[in-house]
Parts: C-alpha cells; sequence; structure tokens
C-alpha cells in the first residue's frame, strides 16, 4: 500500500499556524487527483486543500482545528481509485420499475448539502436558502453559485425565507469567528489605540465627471472592454493628490518616517469573508481604463474567493466606497501600516449655492481619516481639496492644477 501524505501548505510569509475551516470530504472517501479537500483559515486569506493524487482519503485532524504550516493533515491511500463517470446519457426508468425498486442514492450526494463554495455559502444565506434546497453541481454534488443562482431564478417560495429565518423561534447561532476575521477585529481596535486618526470632510459636486462618464460610457466599453465607474476617477484623483502631498502616501516605521514615490492604492471590496483590500499596483502609471479593469480583475477574485496574500499586502492609500450600500457619510479607519483612506459616499441631489443661485447638483459627501502623526491638518485638507477640484473639472486630471493654456505654452 502507497501512501501520499497532504501537508498544510503556507499562505504567505510570517504565517506559522492556520484552521482546518472546514472538510468537503468524510473520512474514507475516494477521491480524484486536485479535489478540494478542505477551506483553510488564516489571518489574511482562505485558501483550497487539494489532493496531489488519486486514491482514500484519511482524515488527521478534527474541522474547527489550528494546525502549523507545513503539518501532515491527510494521508491518501493511492491503490484505491476513484469511480470514473460514465459519459453515456442516463437512461430513461420506467414510472413502474421505479417503484419496485428505489434507486439507490451515491454516497457523495448525500454530502451534497453540506458541501458548498463560500461564495455560495454567502448568497443562501443572504437569500435564506439551505442547502438542502440547492442540488449542487460541483464535484461530489458540491454547491455552486451558479446552482444557487439557478434556484433563486426559478423562484424561491414565499415561506423558504420564513422558515429560515426570522420565524419566531427565539433560536440562537453560535459561530465561531474566522481567522481572517479575529485578525480584522485586531487590526481596526489597533489602530484607533497606537495612532492620532482624525477624519476630515468635504462635499464634492459630481455633475462634471457624470456628464464625462455618460458621454463617453458606451464608447469606453466598445473601446476598452470594461464599464466607466467613478472608482476610477477618483483614484486617477487620489494618485495626483498624494504627488502633490507625499506626507498622505507614506506612514511611520519606529521613530522614522517612510515616503513613497509610487501608489500603491488599496480597493476595498466586499467579499464573502468579509472586507478586503486588494492592491493596484503603480497606480499613478495607469490609465483609466487600466485602472478598471485592474479593480473588475481584483474584485471578481474576491467574490470568489482567489485573492493572493501579494495582491492584499504592501499598500500605500486605501479608498473605500460605502455610497454602493447606501451610505450618506461615515469616518472611515486607516488601514496599517498606511497613514491614510478616503471614503466615498452616496451621490444624492442636494440644493446648493451656485453663483447666488440656489440650484440642485448631484453631491458626493467624501471623508479622509489619517494620522495626525505624519500628516499635519493643512496638508489632509488640502489634500481633499485637491482631490475635489479634480472630481469637480475633469480636465485637471490630464493636465494637473494647470489650465490647458499653460501645459501647451509650458508655462
Amino acid at each position: 500500500m502507497a501512501t501520499v501524505d497532504i501537508k498544510v501548505p503556507s499562505p504567505g510569509e510570517s504565517i506559522s499556524e492556520v484552521r482546518i475551516a472546514q472538510w468537503l470530504v468524510k473520512d474514507g472517501d475516494v477521491v480524484n487527483k486536485d479535489q478540494v479537500l478542505a477551506e483553510i483559515d488564516s489571518d489574511k486569506a482562505t485558501l483550497e486543500l487539494s489532493a496531489e493524487v488519486e486514491g482514500k482519503v484519511k482524515l488527521l485532524v478534527q474541522a474547527d482545528t489550528t494546525v502549523n504550516v507545513g503539518d501532515v493533515v491527510v494521508k491518501i491511500d493511492t491503490s484505491f481509485k476513484a469511480e470514473k463517470k460514465s459519459k453515456e446519457p442516463a437512461k430513461e426508468t420506467k414510472p413502474e420499475a421505479a417503484a419496485a425498486k428505489p434507486a439507490a442514492v451515491p454516497e457523495a450526494a448525500s454530502t451534497s448539502a453540506a458541501s458548498a463554495t463560500p461564495v455560495a455559502k454567502a448568497v443562501m444565506a443572504d437569500k435564506g436558502i439551505s442547502a438542502d434546497q440547492v442540488k449542487g453541481s460541483g464535484p461530489n454534488g458540491r454547491i455552486t453559485k451558479s446552482d444557487v443562482s439557478a434556484y433563486v431564478a426559478g423562484g424561491i417560495k414565499a415561506d423558504a425565507v420564513v422558515m429560515n429565518g426570522w420565524g419566531g423561534k427565539r433560536d440562537q447561532n453560535r459561530q465561531k469567528m474566522t481567522t481572517l476575521r479575529k485578525k480584522v477585529a485586531e487590526r481596526l481596535v489597533a489602530v484607533k489605540n497606537q495612532t492620532a486618526m482624525l477624519t476630515t470632510f468635504n462635499e464634492v459636486d459630481m455633475s462634471a465627471v457624470m456628464a464625462v462618464r455618460e458621454k463617453y460610457k458606451d464608447k469606453f466599453k466598445e473601446t476598452h472592454g470594461v464599464g466607466l465607474g467613478f472608482m476610477s476617477f477618483f483614484t486617477k484623483a487620489v494618485t495626483e493628490a498624494l504627488r502633490l502631498f507625499p506626507s498622505v502616501n507614506g506612514q511611520i516605521d519606529g521613530e522614522d518616517m517612510i515616503l513613497h514615490d509610487y501608489a500603491d492604492i488599496g480597493i476595498a471590496v466586499s467579499s464573502p469573508k468579509g472586507l478586503m483590500v486588494p492592491v493596484l499596483r503603480n497606480a499613478e502609471r495607469m490609465s483609466l481604463a487600466e485602472i478598471e479593469s485592474g479593480i473588475k480583475t481584483l474584485a471578481v477574485k474576491a467574490r470568489d474567493g482567489k485573492l493572493s496574500i501579494d495582491e492584499m499586502t504592501g499598500g500605500t492609500f486605501t479608498i473605500t466606497n460605502g455610497g454602493v450600500f447606501g451610505s450618506m457619510l461615515s469616518t472611515p479607519i486607516i488601514n496599517p501600516p498606511q497613514s491614510a483612506i478616503l471614503g466615498m459616499h452616496n451621490i444624492v441631489d442636494r440644493p446648493v449655492a451656485v453663483n447666488g443661485q440656489v440650484v440642485i447638483r448631484p453631491i458626493m459627501y467624501v471623508a479622509l481619516s489619517y494620522d495626525h502623526r505624519i500628516i499635519d491638518g493643512k496638508e489632509s485638507v488640502s489634500f481633499l481639496m485637491a482631490v475635489k477640484q479634480m472630481i469637480e473639472d475633469p480636465s485637471k486630471l490630464v493636465f494637473g492644477n494647470k489650465e490647458p493654456g499653460e501645459v501647451l505654452l509650458g508655462l
């Protein structure tokens, strides 16, 4: 009998232990090569443990157990071979034959209700759908996001939500915090305790940038293959403002200040595991199309749980957009070791004074939280004013703070 040891992979540098979040197979199951065996939580990301060979598995640790990186958690007996699925179409069974002899249910199908991808679980929880209502099409009957979407498209029964929540039973559901959630909690508390965090606010008239977007969005998508959103305008404005006020792009390291001559911008995106902040490298060198494409790629990876450690570390400044959820105003918390974060919010038609007249304009409130130890009040306010001016006059995104004529004449 030949056995292969499956060890816990390293999620990244400085991580020495992880948690077996859940097993996706049972002890004694015969699995295929590359089949996902378990989901593993670390303080930075969630990753999957896959079978390196085909064979019968022996699970060495229980779910919800903390293990060290490099520990052997599964042994696979390669003398067993997984059953090959027939490619022939299933023959139609006559009703009387089915009544005489019930069809056997494969073992994999019996576990499908308990096995679902993280994205599928999040969607089911949001829609109030239980796993046994959805038929899984993934490996070993695992439920995928597309399976849940297909179920929703088919129509959810009116009593489904009532039966799976808010049913008046006064039940409680205690869940252990994931390693990632615990780490996020620790970092956020540390920021409040270890930095001199302040927040400054301003309002931005979105009329000009909305007009540009409306005029060019169709041609932009046709040319570049991605939609034109407001995040790319703000990202570009931020990189230009960081060039003018480098301390906002810096960080404190002991008794030193580190200033960066590049802008690695973290873009906060929502995912089934919580808020993720993937990073756009050298965003100061990107066009609007490159920014939009980069954000789309990272957002899809976040939703699918495919972000790598490298894609979530090393940012110099962060942008978060609570407006997509309807937030009017907030005080975002700094993402350490960075020293500042910009918060975007929803766009609402508001009465404002323009040239002595009250007019209705689409207004967004913006907030800059910053570490007062490295960023002075004048710099923080001036930085936010620079972002405001570039959004209200998009030509400044191309020509900086100079007029087009001044750039042409080299003034």
